[in-house]
């Protein structure tokens, strides 16, 4: 812990004086001299207006002695640009940065998926937490990581460490993080701990609850709500606060496992106790409208919930372990799913070729890759642009991925004789102009699909392949005769998905091509290349990654490639045509964003290898 210097016994308020922060700030070149004035003559007015939008947000305003909106609030709110460089804001975490550098304290943007929930809530209570804005992060070796915005509250520092008996060190937060992840943590752990005391009993009665769920916002928790309300929903909340795509919930054999996927990546996210599985396995059931007594067999549901202004729904599957019922939940984000078509990492020569064979009226188009690589964003997102009021769009999914009114949607049911191949045939008879298929993995389906692109139908469906050319070769596998294939088929797009180098902590390095050589990167003819990779920071929890794009595989069935297909067909002679007729491989696309900047030469050997 830090020695009691006189400067971290003055009075905290003088630390945030306006007049000091704005000092500061101008100092570090974070504000101009001019908007300073501007803003310290007018600081009254801006500090009335933030107050009464909180008590309008929240009913009322923060608790405790820090309710009073400050001047880094107040700058915070204002949005301004920070001169010299356009693109950056200066919010609150930059106003922070620079008072702790000035304090001599370092700062932390605290990663809730790294924090203990033990360690944050039972070390100090929540209404000592909330009235002084302090946050335990960690424990190591004997020492006590504290978050704060206000490290110069000595008294509370102290209080601390007689609580904890560990020495403190301090670190400084951002109002906000630490005010909110008060509020997370502390009312997760309390749902918890109540529903551990309420659901240690076998059985448990829910009620019966909507199909539509509306999460409540953390501050509209109430006391008089089931606690294992409040936890499952704290748990989506997250979900969606941290963009993960998947949640589980796994049974150990002492333990609830809580892993959320984040950016392709599994982070353990909750430790719970092992008596409260069952009641938040129950709850998850309910709200998808599955069979809450049936723990022995698989089964499948949906929840359709709102995140902000935008229908989120989740895909729930269930399946017995060895120690009890593992739920995985899939977070179908209509932001994720339906996106620009150009957006989505294509090059401006690989997205001319695909809308031109994706545009046509009629003929197949088959898009490829691993379970996981973002083929549903990529026909949602085509089907999207290609729809019209005057067209009719047909889907047959197993199961509907997300619910769009645009489309007519048809869930495969096996159990009443809906499959992707009998379907089809009434299909056609529906009138439709773009049919599509969640995926080819049969003959039958494989016919009827071909029998809806000869009679003048634009067919959209995946395959499971490797590559492009390959899906050729799948297709003559299943029993489709050649000449079908070259009737119907118009193209072929193949993809995959490599996450991107997070900006943040982005740097530049220089690496020989003998390195490069022996991972088996051949990138040209220079002995050296300047790529980038991500140091780890907390915006992207110290991976270097944040976020994904695709990489594609682009081929357009030309007349060339037609010839190539007969009863058999030969895989590297194919994509050797291709090729020469300028399609770019995974490999040579995901390079191409290698040599961008976008992402780093272990995400390329990761998702891409070399054909041979």
């Amino acid at each position: 812990m830090r020695a009691n210097t006189p400067d971290m016994v003055a009075n905290s308020s003088g630390h945030f004086s306006p007049e000091r922060v704005c000092q500061l700030l101008i100092a570090c070149s974070l504000l101009t001299e001019h908007k300073a004035a501007e803003i310290l003559k007018r600081k009254e007015v801006l500090q009335e207006k933030l107050e009464a939008q909180r008590k309008r947000r929240n009913g009322h305003a923060w608790d405790g002695v820090n309710n009073a909106v400050s001047i880094v609030d107040i700058l915070a709110s204002l949005k301004l640009s920070i001169p010299n460089d356009r693109t950056r804001v200066l919010d609150e975490e930059a106003i922070y940065k620079a008072l702790a550098a000035e304090w001599g304290y370092p700062y932390k943007k605290i990663d809730p998926l790294k924090l203990d929930l033990n360690t944050v809530t039972t070390i100090i209570p929540k209404t000592f937490a909330k009235k002084h804005l302090v946050l335990p992060v960690a424990v190591v070796d004997g020492h006590l990581t504290v978050a704060t915005p206000n490290p110069h509250n000595v008294e509370v520092i102290d209080d601390i460490a007689r609580a904890s008996s560990l020495r403190i060190e301090v670190v400084v937060s951002t109002k906000s993080d630490v005010l909110k992840l008060i509020n997370e943590f502390f009312g997760f752990q309390r749902s918890i701990a109540a529903a551990e005391d309420q659901f240690a009993a076998p059985s448990v009665d829910l009620g019966n609850l909507e199909q539509y769920v509306r999460l409540h916002q953390e501050d509209e928790l109430t006391s008089n709500d089931q606690h294992i309300v409040h936890a499952v929903n704290h748990l989506f909340l997250y979900a969606f606060d941290q963009h993960a795509s998947d949640i589980h919930i796994e049974p150990k054999r002492e333990i609830c496992l809580v892993r959320m996927r984040i950016d392709g990546v599994l982070h353990a996210v909750y430790r719970l106790p092992k008596n409260v599985h069952s009641a938040i396995v129950s709850r998850i059931k309910n709200l998808s409208r599955m069979d809450m007594a049936e723990k022995r067999r698989p089964q499948d549901g949906r929840i359709k919930t709102d995140k902000g202004d935008v229908e989120v729904e989740i895909r729930v599957s269930t399946i017995p372990v060895a120690f009890g019922e593992k739920v995985v939940m899939r977070i179908m984000d209509p932001d994720i799913l339906f996106q620009k078509l150009e957006k989505l990492g294509f090059t401006k020569e690989d997205y001319q070729r695909f809308k031109s064979f994706s545009s046509l009226p009629h003929g197949i188009v088959l898009v490829t890759g691993p379970t996981g690589s973002g083929k549903s964003t990529t026909l949602y997102s085509l089907l999207r642009k290609l729809y019209r009021p005057e067209i009719n769009i047909t889907t047959v999914e197993d199961p509907i991925e997300m619910v769009h009114e645009e489309f007519n949607q048809i869930a495969v049911q096996p159990q009443v004789g809906v499959t992707f191949g009998s379907i089809l045939r009434n299909i056609l008879r529906q009138d439709p102009d773009i049919i599509m298929i969640g995926e080819m993995r049969d003959l039958e389906t494989a016919e009827n699909a071909i029998q809806a692109a000869l009679t003048g139908h634009l067919v959209l469906s995946t395959l499971h392949t490797n590559d492009a050319p390959s899906s050729i070769v799948r297709l003559i596998d299943l029993g489709v005769p050649h000449f079908l294939i070259q009737a119907t088929l118009v193209g072929i797009l193949a993809q995959r998905l490599v996450r991107k180098i997070c900006p943040r902590c982005k740097e530049a390095y220089e690496v020989d091509a003998v390195t490069l050589n022996d991972h088996g990167l051949v990138l040209g003819d220079q002995d050296r290349y300047r790529l980038a990779r991500g140091k780890g920071c907390q915006h992207c929890r110290q991976t270097g990654y944040r976020g994904r794009t695709g990489v594609f595989e682009v081929m357009p069935y030309t007349p060339a490639i037609r010839r190539l297909t007969g009863e058999t067909a030969d895989m590297s002679r194919l994509r050797q045509a291709a090729q020469s007729e300028g399609m770019q491989t995974l490999r040579q696309s995901a390079v191409a964003k290698l040599l961008r900047g976008v992402t780093t030469v272990e995400e390329v050997l990761r998702v891409t290898w070399e054909a041979t």
